[in-house]
């Protein structure tokens, strides 16, 4: 069986080491069908989803349903996860799907500083409490300095930082495998 892994950058812009790392991630995660999705969504308001959830938000919340694992890459602004991620999570949860039930989800991310996104990462892990998503504790892998990180392949560089990214997704292929 062919497992589906889906793909969250919590970052919009096409040259983020946030994406790189989502790539990398599903790269070493090894034969899957990948989906990238999309979180150019419009902002939440309760207004907007009284006329109805959507249609990107209700493909969003039915590629994290169809999704055998989820794989987040977050980058840290101002010490907590970007707006357009949190946005994204907030549309997903007024869906009746409740597609991040028992999902198993690796979390990881790039940062220019020193700590690699440790504090995005923490943030991630509260706003995803109230899913019940099964959200894999480690290893943590948190990318510091990120636009050194990658060589012209998008691959990463640091051996430690590969072999935290390769025990991470190996143990999200074994409980997506399950």
């Amino acid at each position: 069986m062919t497992l589906k892994l889906l793909g969250i950058s919590g970052a919009l812009r096409a040259a983020s080491t946030n994406t790189k790392l989502m790539h990398e991630a599903a790269r070493v995660f090894g034969p899957c069908d990948f989906i990238v999705a999309d979180l150019r969504l419009p902002l939440y308001d309760g207004d907007l989803e009284a006329e109805g959830i959507p249609a990107d938000v209700l493909r969003l919340a039915e590629q994290i349903r169809d999704a055998d694992a989820v794989v987040i890459s977050t980058p840290e602004y101002n010490k907590m996860i970007p707006g357009v991620l949190k946005n994204a999570l907030d549309w997903v949860s007024r869906t009746e799907l409740s597609p991040w039930t028992a999902k198993p989800v690796a979390i990881m991310s790039a940062a220019a500083g020193r700590a690699g996104g440790e504090r995005s990462q923490y943030s991630l892990r509260w706003a995803m409490t109230p899913f019940n998503a099964h959200l894999l504790q480690a290893p943590e892998v948190l990318i510091a300095a990120s636009s050194g990180a990658f060589d012209e392949a998008g691959h990463l560089k640091d051996e430690r930082s590969i072999k935290g990214l390769e025990k991470l997704m190996s143990d999200l292929r074994s409980v997506a495998s399950k």
